[in-house]
Order: structure tokens, then C-alpha cells, then sequence
């Protein structure tokens, strides 16, 4: 596949980059590059994408993240350890199985894994 037309960049709007930062290291590990502190760009070991303070998180209703996980229990204890709050427990949908949850700053996501 082409590059062209492909997802190269994904930019999270949140209220704390730092808190933002740190929460998303600890729970994936990854790596990040401080812009000042309006910016930090990461990169999860495949994509690039920042973190962009903004008065606002992105809203519950806008674009959903997903990722895969290969142990969902944990990463919802994970989660929870973090910071984050529950706002789906784990259900089933076809494919497999997923959890939804708000970090520190607002910003909803899910995990999702076939197990």
C-alpha cells in the first residue's frame, strides 16, 4: 500500500500535556519529545502524533482511539491505577472484545482486544 493517503499523524488536543504525557508513558511506553509546554509529539513504536494543550480535551463524541491489548483485565486495573476512570466496562462486540475509559485529562479511549 501506498503511503499516500494513510493515516501519518494523529493530534490529541488536551488540557495538561505533561499529565497527558506521563499517563500515556506508563501505561504504553511511549517515547516522547517535549515542544515547550504547549507541545509534546510521541511516537507508539509504528505512529507519530502530539499532544496539543487546548483549553478543551477532545469531546467524548469526537474521534476515538483504539488499541489493541492482549490482556484486557489488566490493562482495566492499569488504567485505574493511572488515573483513568471507567466509562465502559469490558463487552463484547463481533471480533472480540473492548473497554472504554477516560484519562486523566478528559480524553476518552478504548482498548480493544480479540481474546
Amino acid at each position: 500500500m501506498s503511503i499516500e493517503k494513510r493515516i501519518d499523524y494523529i493530534e490529541i488536543p488536551v488540557t495538561d500535556p505533561a499529565k497527558a504525557r506521563d499517563f500515556l508513558a506508563a501505561l504504553y511506553g511511549w517515547t516522547f519529545e517535549e515542544w515547550g509546554a504547549d507541545y509534546v509529539s510521541f511516537n507508539d513504536g509504528r505512529l507519530d502524533g502530539g499532544l496539543r494543550r487546548s483549553e478543551e480535551s477532545a469531546p467524548a463524541t469526537g474521534v476515538l482511539l483504539v488499541f489493541y491489548s492482549e490482556n484486557l483485565e489488566r490493562d482495566v486495573e492499569r488504567v485505574k491505577e493511572l488515573g483513568a476512570t471507567i466509562s465502559q466496562d469490558i463487552f463484547d462486540f463481533p471480533g472480540g472484545k473492548r473497554f472504554h475509559c477516560v484519562d486523566p485529562v478528559g480524553t476518552e479511549f478504548a482498548t480493544w482486544s480479540t481474546n
